[in-house]
């Protein structure tokens, strides 16, 4: 292994935050803290930052998590270095998800550098797609994305089972609408426009009116009664697109850091060939609804995620809180 200097290990850990900082995360809440120790970075859940009402296990903080730390594995392996990940470490320390260190240095391949290129382009979409459809061979890649980090993603190729999914997203967010506290909740994330924020959704993030897809997939209102929402991108925007569902075999912990990596690396994958992708938690927020889907639709499998893919001209810039807001370095003496 090649002496590293002290300015090489510096640059490529904070190009590894900065990337971090970039992963998807439920209503934008970025979840996430770091530390640093000379070669190791600590991943650590923000549990301010929870939503107490619809995540209360922290399922969904954890995703968004595995996602950063997928970014932080990323940039260093492009960079040159192998990184050496522990997922949670420490049982004492339950906030404490995984630590890398930087190992011994690398020569970074095609597909490594593909990934790592779209970790500040790739976007969340919050409407329909367009009428092109998802090819099968860059489905069947994706597919391969999550298998690779212990995950399955399942292309939902039967119209009665997809009509399913839509009906289940429709329901729970019909019910989630009704809840005053929860509602009251996600719209502490919602931005107004002209927000200076660093983090949640901001008001050019969903359309004004978006175009109804058949079947239907409901959309959270983060407008709430407002006349926020972009114009942009509807009059092609009426597709469902592919819909996909990620699973893991267990629910643990570490089977939802394990969902989040998978997720980042197949999300990153679409992004390269211009593929976005929609979210629909809804349904996996409701213990009932979840576990039906388990149990009738998906083998016995824990649903980690419900998704949409496709095209759009979708171009809406994300927004992101800085490194320094997320990040402690510890000072030699």
């Amino acid at each position: 292994m090649s002496a590293r200097t002290t300015e090489e290990i510096t640059s490529a850990i904070r190009a590894a935050v900065q990337a971090a900082v970039w992963a998807p995360s439920v209503h934008n809440t970025q979840p996430w803290s770091f530390a640093v120790d000379g070669e190791e970075i600590a991943l650590r859940a923000d549990s301010d930052r929870k939503l107490r009402l619809g995540d209360a296990a922290g399922r969904e903080m954890l995703i968004s998590c595995g996602a950063a730390l997928m970014n932080v594995r990323l940039t260093l392996s492009a960079l040159g270095w192998q990184p050496r990940v522990r997922v949670l470490p420490d049982p004492d320390r339950p906030a404490l998800l995984a630590t890398v260190r930087m190992g011994e240095t690398v020569v970074a391949d095609e597909h490594t550098r593909l990934l790592h290129a779209e970790i500040e382009r790739r976007r969340t979409h919050r409407a329909g797609f367009t009428d092109l459809p998802v090819p099968d061979r860059l489905v069947e890649a994706l597919v391969a994305q999550a298998e690779a980090e212990g995950a399955r993603l399942t292309p939902v190729r039967s119209e009665a089972a997809v009509r399913v999914l839509a009906a289940l997203t429709c329901a729970a967010q019909d019910v989630q609408s009704q809840d005053r506290l929860l509602t009251l909740e996600m719209i502490s994330w919602a931005q107004p426009p002209g927000s200076s924020r660093g983090d949640g959704v901001p008001a050019q993030g969903y359309p004004r009116e978006p175009r109804r897809t058949s079947p239907h997939f409901a959309q959270r209102d983060y407008a709430h009664g407002h006349p926020w929402g972009s114009d942009a991108d509807q009059f092609f925007s009426a597709s469902t697109g592919t819909v996909a569902v990620l699973t893991t075999p267990a629910d643990t912990r570490e089977d939802w850091i394990t969902a989040g990596q998978a997720l980042q690396r197949v999300l990153l994958h679409a992004s390269a060939y211009d593929v976005h992708a929609a979210f629909h938690t809804q349904a996996l927020e409701m213990v009932h609804l979840r576990e039906f889907l388990r149990q009738e639709l998906l083998s016995g499998r824990h649903p980690q995620m419900i998704m949409r893919l496709g095209y759009t001209s979708d171009d809406s810039e994300g927004i992101r809180r800085q490194v320094t807001d997320v990040l402690q370095e510890r000072r030699p003496n």
